[in-house]
């Protein structure tokens, strides 16, 4: 028996309603992200849409791209394009007409939510096509920490996920084996909602306790 064989049988619910509305989710927290990075560099309109948008689509699209699955999930369902074009509009007219200066620790909030939620769809997406476990993580990862790469390098930042020193991908890694596991026994719903708790969870803590990894000495 692979380790594909083991894993419990998804619901209806998940390949219908349940998928979109975690999507939804996810896309969401990331183009809520990516609104408030381009608003603390002070970007255009222009500029706080292109940097959204990457945010959202950038880590989803690279899954399906290393997949070869088509059409991408954006392109599949169109509305994912209209949300991210609603959030933008919404989020610089609040903030404008409330004179809001984003800051740095606001973004952690829809982006640790955004990596958890990502993750599980990311791995979902890589089992659903037939590949093993150690794939599966990785595109979660992919998935999850790909968008904000792209926000961050857009708006002249090294990217967090890589020079922050507090767990970020690995927390998406570690929680990606989690999830895995979790499926071998558990319903596809508890799993969900155990791993993008404690993928969001552990990054937001990390942040609160500034736990930190280990760097190279000057």
């Amino acid at each position: 028996m692979t380790d594909l064989d083991a894993l419990q049988p998804l619901s209806p619910l998940w390949a219908g309603r349940l998928h979109l509305m975690l999507e939804l989710m996810a896309t969401l927290a990331f183009a809520l992200s990516g609104v408030l990075e381009a608003a603390r560099k002070r970007l255009d309109m222009v500029g706080v849409v292109v940097v959204a948008f990457a945010a959202a689509f950038g880590g989803g699209t690279l899954r399906d791209l290393l997949l070869d699955h088509r059409p991408f999930f954006w392109v599949q369902d169109t509305f994912f394009l209209w949300l991210v074009i609603v959030v933008c509009a919404a989020a610089m007219l609040f903030m404008r007409q409330h004179h809001l200066q984003p800051t740095e620790r606001a973004i952690v909030w829809p982006d640790a939510i955004g990596l958890g939620l990502f993750t599980v769809i990311g791995e979902e997406r890589a089992l659903a096509l037939g590949q093993p476990a150690l794939v599966a993580v990785m595109m979660g990862v992919i998935t999850s920490v790909f968008g904000g790469v792209l926000r961050d390098v857009l708006c002249n930042e090294v990217p967090r996920a890589l020079a922050d020193h507090r767990p970020y991908a690995l927390w998406a890694f570690a929680g990606g084996w989690l999830y895995w596991a979790l499926r071998l026994a558990l319903p596809v719903w508890l799993c969900i909602s155990v791993g993008v708790a404690a993928i969001a969870g552990l990054r937001l803590l990390s942040v609160w306790r500034d736990w930190r990894l280990p760097a190279w000495r000057q």
